[in-house]
């Protein structure tokens, strides 16, 4: 059974107080507590009490998960993976004052993880180049930086990867044309041509040999390829519908994002179209309710609403209306050679920046038995555990003898909202038999790993000719 924590949330009460200009005397007097109470809590002298977060989250309307720590927690996992870096050997930073850190000052904590980030981006751009201009007949061509993608996605992580306008509007738009399973694709085609006088078409393999969706503006035809599934051609309809009519919206969440880099404003645009065509498919509330009867039935939901099971898995990690939240659960997909291609998070899970995911992780074993649904219950170093649902899918189909791409697609979510889940029946929730999982091995102190495949940056190496352990590298558990 998960250890039960008390709260010591003091820097974030003080930060919340601060934010709204209260004094500890009025934020206490209009919670109906003492003003010493209050003290001793933002001093981290007393536990936060259930009964005080839930008069914060009714006389502020405050979200519970900020101040149990969840913004803590990604803030504390950055920071942790920056400070393993070699070059900060020296420094000897224990722990704790990182954690300390990572409770004063959140924003603080992101901002390091950027300047790290760009550091890193800028290094292996340099050493890039080197390689390129001390071998520039053999040596490829530089690769764009990936700073964009990492940018859009911690926007996205910023806003819980959810966008209220973008839904409200879709779910609007839903109920306007009438969606049902059975009949979207003609009416998502309808509306292309009867709103914007835009014909849908589907093309054959040797007309689009590469390309899945092309819109040609001139023409005024959206082509498809035959290769796309149902649920991928209404999805791209979907895609094609919120360009057109919600540009203004999209852009307005753009413009407000701060995004630095004009690749990563494109990129977000692109993200929040895809994002509204699964809110036009499958609108907040009823999917909501739908997921939450059905025990969050993946498989089920795919067939009652023609999406395809990551579809549904990313929707699922989008539920997060005050109000009317579903489970916060991480998304997480990767190919066959281990390399994350997509990940999102509604709670506090934190995914690492650089390199994959652990070995020991389920998700990795699902390529052996495709199309099954495999489950696991996994602990991270700091002992939060996680309900996790794996599964492959194949994305567009392929002609015959060309390889069709196979991905792996990991959801889960805190183990104490694991009973809510359909996957989880017959397992011991109280007392679960856990798979120790570190973020990744570079960043992993875990001891005696068979699956380590590289030793921890943060630790040295301890090498003996004499003998060879189970993990093929030994490290200083010492610091």
């Amino acid at each position: 059974m998960e250890r039960q924590k008390k709260v010591f949330a003091g820097p974030r009460i003080r930060r919340l107080r601060r934010d709204m200009g209260l004094s500890q005397s009025r934020m206490a007097g209009e919670l109906g507590f003492s003003a010493s109470y209050l003290n001793l809590v933002e001093r981290n002298q007393r536990p936060v009490s259930a009964q005080f977060l839930l008069r914060l989250a009714e006389v502020y309307d405050v979200d519970l998960r900020s101040i149990a720590g969840d913004d803590e927690a990604k803030a504390f996992a950055e920071l942790t993976e920056v400070f393993s870096d070699p070059m900060f050997r020296g420094a000897d930073l224990p722990k704790a004052e990182i954690q300390e850190i990572a409770a004063a000052s959140p924003a603080a904590a992101a901002a390091i993880a950027t300047l790290y980030r760009i550091y890193r981006e800028n290094k292996q751009r340099s050493d890039e180049l080197a390689i390129r201009f001390a071998d520039h007949d053999r040596s490829p061509v530089v690769a764009e930086s990936a700073f964009p993608v990492d940018e859009v996605r911690d926007f996205i992580h910023a806003q819980r990867n959810h966008f209220p306008e973008l839904d409200e509007a879709a779910e609007a738009l839903h109920q306007t044309i009438g969606l049902n399973d059975q009949d979207n694709y003609v009416q998502l085609s309808a509306r292309l041509q009867d709103q914007h006088g835009i014909r849908v078409r589907i093309m054959p393999l040797h007309v689009m040999p590469e390309t899945l969706r092309f819109f040609d503006r001139h023409r005024r035809q959206l082509m498809l390829s035959e290769l796309l599934r149902r649920s991928g051609r209404n999805f791209q309809m979907g895609y094609q519908i919120a360009l057109l009519e919600y540009h203004g919206m999209i852009d307005q969440v753009v413009a407000n994002s701060d995004l630095q880099h004009e690749e990563s404003r494109s990129l977000c645009r692109i993200i929040l179209a895809n994002y509204f065509a699964a809110a036009l498919l499958m609108p907040y509330d009823k999917f909501r309710a739908d997921a939450e009867a059905l025990k969050y039935d993946i498989e089920h939901l795919g067939r009652r609403y023609g999406a395809s099971f990551e579809q549904v898995c990313h929707r699922l990690t989008t539920l997060q209306r005050p109000g009317a939240r579903g489970i916060p659960f991480f998304f997480l997909r990767v190919d066959n050679a281990g390399n994350v291609t997509k990940r999102f998070s509604a709670g506090r899970f934190h995914f690492s920046h650089f390199g994959g995911t652990c070995p020991l992780w389920n998700v990795h074993d699902t390529f052996a038995t495709p199309g099954r649904i495999s489950t696991q219950i996994i602990r991270m170093p700091d002992e939060t555990t996680y309900f996790s649902v794996a599964r492959t899918v194949r994305r567009a189909g392929s002609p015959y003898n060309q390889p069709e791409q196979q991905l792996a697609i990991g959801l889960g979510c805190e183990i104490k909202f694991a009973k809510e889940l359909i996957y989880a029946k017959g397992y011991d929730l109280e007392n679960p038999e856990v798979t120790l999982v570190g973020p990744n091995c570079r960043l992993c102190e875990r001891p005696n790993c068979a699956q380590r495949a590289h030793p921890p940056i943060s630790r040295a190496l301890v090498l003996d000719e004499r003998s060879r352990g189970v993990s093929p590298f030994r490290f200083s558990l010492d610091g």
